[in-house]
């Protein structure tokens, strides 16, 4: 029998992001394996909540714990006294930190490790906070969940960390969500950013350091200036804008169009995905990848990076470049000048696309509640 878990959702950030599909993604498959659950959340969350795990005991915060302050230190004391009274054996914290005092076996999950590598990437505030509980969850979880087998080899390196205390779960994908869409789907998406049949190459993600996002602007620009017909560049962020980004579109030719629609529905996301020449995502490392897995799922041809955790999410079934803008823009052009190449990668995609499944993740999750809780 599985021990009982509280699964502390109450990071979950409003714009639904990533650690937003992990967490619905994991808690609908572990509620489907039987799994025994508590999930604390966000009251505004509750509700959503009961009906993707209706089998848990969904715990309301209380609302102070809106702000991340209060949140964070209402993880030290607050969680700890939930947990002993719905009985759970095993924390598990989806998002690094931790509670350091709560007398039960925590596991964490580390999504990743740029904190470390690619520390000049992140604001000094941030960047500190995340490399401080990416330790201490390290030093103190009795098990600790990556993403990828880059991820727990980096957390061996950098810090030292015990693999054998290291868990490795792939994130899956959501067919409801990402799945390949039909003509009414990509014509929809394409009128809503106003393209109405204009070809077009898309970026999914935020706009942070490490997507490296500028460089992908200067190398499409260079990609397809003496295209006669170039497709339009879609970089869809619900994170903001950067100056950097800013910069990089401002050096463009007036011929090379770039459209930044800001956040996407999740209902806009097959098309927009399964829709484009070519998705690109060239990030300088990722814990998993998961816009490069979604992007398949939806059938589209995929150009991304031969860094860290991409390559066991793409294998051979997606194309790849360096992140410098000079590489970019020849792999970008190889493929916009090849039909038969991105027919081909599409394909591979989907078929690889469906080796990710959450209730694999759910699996390995269960795996690791239960040595946390023997130990």
């Amino acid at each position: 029998m599985t021990p009982r878990v509280l699964v502390d959702a109450t990071a979950v950030p409003a714009d639904r992001g990533g650690l937003i599909r992990y967490v619905d993604g994991l808690l609908s498959a572990l509620d489907r394996a039987g799994a025994d659950l508590a999930v604390v959340c966000q009251r505004s969350d509750a509700d959503r909540y009961g009906k993707i795990a209706a089998s848990a005991r969904i715990l309301p915060g209380p609302p102070a714990i809106g702000s991340r302050g209060a949140r964070l230190a209402w993880e030290q004391t607050g969680l700890p006294v939930l947990a002993r009274k719905v009985a759970a054996k095993v924390i598990h914290a989806p998002y690094y930190s931790i509670p350091l005092q709560s007398g039960l076996p925590t596991v964490a999950t580390v999504h990743d490790v740029t904190w470390f590598t690619e520390h000049d990437r992140h604001g000094d505030l941030k960047g500190s906070f995340f490399r401080a509980a990416t330790r201490t969850a390290v030093r103190d979880c009795a098990r600790v969940i990556v993403p990828s087998k880059a991820t727990r080899d980096e957390l061996v390196r950098v810090l030292a960390a015990d693999p054998t205390r290291i868990d490795v779960a792939y994130h899956g994908v959501d067919r409801g969500l990402f799945h390949e869409p039909s003509s009414d789907e990509v014509a929809r998406a394409a009128g809503r950013l106003g393209l109405h049949g204009r070809p077009y190459v898309a970026f999914l993600g935020a706009f942070e350091p490490r997507k490296n996002v500028p460089n992908l602007v200067r190398g499409f620009g260079q990609a397809v200036r003496d295209l006669p017909e170039p497709p339009a560049l879609v970089l869809a962020s619900g994170a903001g804008w950067s100056d950097e980004v800013d910069t990089a579109i401002g050096e463009l030719p007036v011929t090379v169009r770039v459209v930044r629609p800001g956040y996407l529905s999740f209902t806009d996301l097959p098309g927009f995905l399964g829709g484009a020449v070519v998705v690109a995502f060239p990030s300088r490392g990722e814990g998993f990848g998961l816009p490069v897995l979604e992007a398949m799922a939806c059938g589209a041809p995929v150009l991304t990076t031969h860094r860290t955790s991409l390559p066991e999410v793409g294998g051979d079934a997606v194309a790849y470049t360096e992140p410098d803008a000079e590489s970019i823009r020849d792999a970008l052009k190889t493929l916009l000048l090849s039909p038969e190449r991105r027919r081909a990668l599409a394909d591979a995609g989907i078929s690889r696309s469906r080796e990710f499944t959450w209730e694999a993740s759910a699996e390995a999750h269960l795996a690791s509640y239960e040595r946390a809780a023997d130990r």
